[in-house]
């Protein structure tokens, strides 16, 4: 089965915004935004401080220079940063973190995951770096092969290449799916150049008064190149000319042997994601539903602890032919959930509500296509099976802050519910609040009632004998002043 070719589309606004599209075949995979006012921080080094230790928790959160302090678990901490001298008692994986660790204790930690709501960053003191074929680790000796190189003799080959790089104490190396088919030159080059950029760290983080940032990660469309170009990737378009001169550059210093078919866009009657028609692709991410080719559909909803897909079937005609028809169904939502995972980044645990089939084997098979359709997934997931209510459970690690998260904030009618308030109920308070202005004594007159426009015509056309009858009740006049949307 020959693999489908890949292209990447890189749209910059440039000092605010840059986004990336992977198509495959013209139809969107992945896609990733970044604004200049929500700067990302995963993967950025920090010199800080031990602001406090929760024993309970066993944890220290962190002062490294941002709004909320960072969260380091004691399994996160390396035991170079270990003080006092305690011994593991028998059973014992890690030591008490009151034991080992004292406030204002100074340390480099590394951005595991972003700060969501109100929680602050995840912290390690784990370091590593990605490279275009390794990534570089600090503090973990380690060497390995990524997982998604399945292929044992490629696995077998580079496993004896990096047995060869002779690497600094303490410092481990992982081989990237970029690594697979690279020669020993090429992978010993970008181990080099790894290590060059750790000892520029270490200088930094030396000197550095904490808290500092000590590395920062590239920006997102020279970070997109290193991490997402394979032999797949046909063709690189972008639509800015410093977005494609600082890729050249990057290209030439990290990895001068390798050929990028690089394009730049620069028709002004037309957008990068109007001339590859991608425009609607991206615009459907943002869709609570997302219609399937048999024309069932998928329902997102997001909750605090997990996300829920409902699954709706199309037009089934005829008991013969339902039973084939929701297997049809469920697996094509299967394939398409497992895609649209990957566009809205949803990580943490999602239970899927298949529409119920009652033969087992069906069952197996859909099961079966959703852990196929994962595959291509750069996330870890863990998959389950679907139960006797026809729920199937998966978890879904996180990559980043994803585009919906970047992009959306929530309504501030309905609060982010997705519900508010009818005008029928809306209006009723509104002439239950005049009634109690208008019973007390030396009541203003006229009374006037700032109102939504929404509100104050349905009002109007509504509950117009309503407001005539307090008039002639409380002899005053009812002023409504309309607020005139922003907009206007």
């Amino acid at each position: 089965m020959t693999k489908k070719r890949q292209k990447m589309f890189i749209s910059s606004l440039p000092g605010e915004q840059v986004e990336v599209v992977i198509a495959e075949e013209g139809k969107v995979m992945e896609y990733y935004v970044e604004m200049a006012h929500m700067a990302k921080t995963k993967g950025n080094i920090y010199k800080g401080y031990i602001h406090n230790i929760d024993v309970g928790l066993q944890a220290a959160f962190i002062n490294y220079g941002a709004e909320r302090n960072g969260f380091l678990q004691i399994d996160e901490v390396h035991p170079e940063y270990y003080q006092g001298g305690y011994k593991l008692q028998k059973g014992q994986k890690y030591p008490p973190i009151q034991h080992v660790l004292r406030p204002g204790q100074e340390m480099l930690v590394q951005v595991v995951k972003e700060p969501t709501g109100k929680k602050g960053a995840f912290l390690s003191s784990y370091l590593s770096l990605p490279g275009r074929f390794f990534v570089y680790t600090i503090g973990r000796g380690q060497v390995g092969i990524s997982r998604k190189i399945e292929d044992e003799k490629e696995r077998a080959r580079l496993k004896k290449i990096i047995e060869q790089v002779k690497t600094e104490e303490g410092v481990g190396l992982i081989v990237r799916t970029a690594g697979v088919g690279r020669n020993k030159q090429d992978l010993t080059r970008d181990y080099k150049y790894l290590s060059r950029l750790w000892n520029d760290i270490k200088k930094r983080g030396m000197a550095a008064k904490t808290p500092a940032l000590i590395y920062q990660e590239m920006e997102l469309a020279t970070r997109a190149v290193r991490d997402y170009l394979s032999t797949d990737m046909s063709e690189v378009w972008v639509d800015d000319k410093q977005v494609e001169g600082s890729i050249k550059e990057f290209m030439r210093l990290a990895f001068p042997r390798t050929a990028l078919n690089l394009r730049l866009h620069s028709d002004p009657e037309k957008s990068l994601w109007e001339r590859f028609n991608l425009h609607r692709q991206i615009e459907e991410i943002y869709s609570r539903e997302v219609t399937l080719p048999s024309g069932g559909q998928l329902v997102f909803d997001a909750a605090e602890a997990l996300t829920a897909v409902d699954i709706n079937s199309g037009k089934i005609s005829g008991e013969r032919n339902f039973q084939k028809m929701v297997l049809k169904t469920n697996m094509e939502a299967a394939e398409e959930i497992a895609k649209q995972l990957r566009l809205r980044d949803i990580g943490g645990q999602v239970v899927i509500d298949f529409i119920e089939m009652k033969n087992p084997k069906d069952c197996r098979e859909v099961e079966k296509t959703m852990r196929q359709a994962l595959k291509s997934d750069r996330a870890r997931t863990v998959v389950g099976r679907i139960s006797e209510f026809g729920l199937m459970e998966l978890v879904r690690q996180r990559m980043g802050s994803s585009a919906l998260a970047v992009t959306t904030e929530p309504c501030p009618c309905c609060g982010g519910t997705g519900l508010r308030r009818n005008m029928e109920w809306q209006c009723l308070q509104v002439i239950k609040d005049m009634y109690r202005q208008l019973r007390k004594p030396g009541h203003p007159s006229p009374l006037v009632m700032r109102l939504g426009e929404e509100l104050a015509l349905y009002m109007l056309n509504h509950k117009r004998e309503q407001l005539l009858e307090l008039e002639r009740l409380f002899e005053t006049r009812i002023d409504l002043l309309m607020d005139r949307p922003i907009s206007d």
